[in-house]
């Protein structure tokens, strides 16, 4: 069929239709919209923070004469125990979960990626050690092998996206191998192999590009996941230390107030409980979206 835009090459209006079409049914969601939007607006606080509150004076400096006042006009969030101006620290605290939870998830995305597609692709006895070994690190509870590989290395940022990344590999391989499985013996991919197409240049140019809906959907549900499990370190002390904010850690410190300053624990557990209800809702919402059998 002839481009009928010469200034767009062939193929571009197909791929662009393909996105309109699924914004458009995503648009239609709203309950993912809502999720969506909760998101862009925490990622837009935790980016701008620096620009509304200085983190020293807020997050750090002690100020015992304004400690544990409720939500007023001057303090939105109330203050905590030392005087520290809460919703400042909940702000810092979003950009600490949401860095953490990103880059846990991307790191064990581009790692379990890779295994899944090499296994996918090319089954056998690579396909066979590379979900064996899957099924090791599975048949241990995520939390469980998280607190085990922090208490190994110590109590860092570094370690925590470590252990969080390492426990969601076997999960990306598992939904890339089966997102593999589905296509690599299409026409296109044997078509590709015909004219002599290198192998990482077939999995990474004809093979992933279309198994990015469930990896898309896997990875929002995932990012909720390790905020959930961001906050439950933190909360048991082996998480982000004091005294950064961090959302688990302030619910650990406000449990020791909540019967005269209960919203010291309650505003933490709501922006985690909304946090991860929007990602949920978001991934939920780009599943049905993604979905070729509702269209």
């Amino acid at each position: 069929m002839r481009n009928e835009n010469p200034q767009l090459p062939p193929g571009a209006e197909k791929k662009k239709s393909r996105f309109g079409d699924t914004w458009k049914r995503l648009a239609e969601n709203k309950a993912a919209m809502a999720g969506l939007f909760f998101l862009l607006f925490l990622i837009f606080m935790a980016l701008t923070a620096d620009l509304f509150f200085d983190y020293q004076k807020s997050c750090v400096d002690l100020n015992i004469a304004s400690r544990l006042q409720w939500p007023s006009a001057e303090h939105w969030f109330g203050t905590d125990e030392f005087g520290r101006d809460m919703f400042a620290r909940v702000v810092f605290g979003s950009r600490i979960s949401l860095s953490i939870g990103f880059a846990a998830v991307a790191f064990g995305l581009f790692i379990g990626g890779i295994m899944g597609a090499v296994s996918g692709y090319f089954g056998g006895a690579i396909d066979n050690i590379i979900m064996r070994l899957c099924d090791i690190f599975l048949a241990v509870p995520m939390m469980l092998m998280a607190i085990v590989i922090v208490a190994a290395l110590g109590t860092s940022i570094l370690n925590l996206v470590i252990a969080l990344a390492i426990s969601c590999v076997p999960i990306f391989a598992r939904i890339v191998r089966s997102a593999v499985l589905s296509v690599r013996d299409a026409e296109y991919v044997e078509a590709a192999r015909a004219i002599g197409g290198k192998t990482g240049h077939i999995i990474f140019r004809y093979i992933l590009p279309n198994c990015i809906g469930p990896i898309i959907v896997q990875t929002t549900l995932r990012i909720a996941a390790t905020i959930s499990n961001i906050a439950a370190l933190s909360f048991i002390g082996l998480g982000v230390q004091a005294p950064r904010p961090e959302w688990g850690a302030l619910l650990s410190g406000g449990r020791n107030f909540i019967r005269d300053s209960s919203y010291l624990a309650t505003i933490p557990g709501i922006c985690i409980m909304l946090t991860i209800l929007s990602l949920n809702l978001l991934g939920d919402g780009l599943r049905d979206a993604l979905d070729p059998r509702l269209r």
